[in-house]
């Protein structure tokens, strides 16, 4: 049986060759038979064993003015370019690794499994930032959004949230370890990263980036928006607000990171 991973590209934020670094960590790490697929408006630069398909329809306005990637939920349509079976989603900006071969084999067949939110671990929130399902198994949630998009977008404000409380019977989460969260679990505390760089957590198969820094940022120690700078620069800038990341000094003290060598290693072709 097939396993099928998939992605999503808009826009210009994601160069391709984040798609196709996905795509190497994914056959680096998954002895199962997969496919990989890239749902996209811009295939130029993805390699040519990657899937590439146009973005899926809505059918439904593009919720504006609220927070969150609603252009995700299109992927619980049952029609979803004649894929059948079990399909991992995988944010770009995600560092596989660890062999992930466990993602498909935890739980049961129509299980919709995410990671459990990182910085809320009471709230029985998931993020979909890298999460399994049985395609079009699930149909009932975009359908359910098409009647009033914008208002379960201000009703959720995310939509991985609208996903975790909506799912009948329930979502389930991953083993805590198996999915971890850059700058919460990689990152040494404030004072601590100036000294060392980030490293992988014990157990962890998947790194996720929700927000800044991104791998990209992390290869080479910069914040995002940033530049490579020493400790002591950066430590230099806190006394000048016009060099600041961010404008208090609690908020650019932590926004300093050396190159992370895990990210040198994983992120590649």
């Amino acid at each position: 049986m097939t396993m099928h991973v998939l992605c999503f590209k808009w826009g210009t934020k994601y160069s391709p060759e984040y798609v196709n670094r996905l795509f190497a960590m994914v056959k680096r790490n998954l002895s199962l038979p997969f496919a990989f697929h890239c749902f996209t408006d811009d295939s130029h630069g993805i390699r040519s064993d990657i899937e590439c398909h146009p973005l899926p329809e809505l059918d439904c306005p593009v919720p504006v003015n609220v927070p969150g990637m609603w252009r995700k939920t299109a992927i619980w349509r049952k029609d979803l370019a004649g894929i059948d079976g079990r399909a991992l989603f995988v944010d770009l900006d995600s560092v596989i690794v660890d062999a992930i071969d466990p993602l498909f084999e935890w739980g049961a067949d129509d299980d919709v499994i995410l990671a459990r939110n990182w910085l809320k671990p009471l709230s029985k929130l998931g993020q979909t930032t890298l999460f399994r399902f049985k395609v079009g198994a699930h149909a009932y949630l975009l359908e359910q959004f098409q009647k009033d998009s914008q208002g379960i977008a201000e009703q959720y404000r995310f939509e991985q949230h609208y996903v975790t409380q909506n799912v009948r019977g329930g979502v389930k989460f991953w083993p805590k370890e198996w999915v971890r969260h850059y700058r919460a679990h990689c990152l040494p505390g404030y004072l601590g990263r100036y000294f060392r760089p980030a490293t992988i957590p014990r157990g962890a198969r998947v790194i996720a980036f929700p927000g800044e820094p991104n791998p990209a940022d992390a290869l080479v120690g910069q914040w995002t928006n940033g530049q490579p700078v020493t400790a002591g620069e950066h430590l230099s800038n806190w006394l000048k607000p016009e060099q600041r990341i961010r404008p208090s000094l609690r908020g650019h003290l932590a926004c300093f990171q050396k190159p992370c060598p895990f990210v040198a290693e994983h992120w590649r072709e």
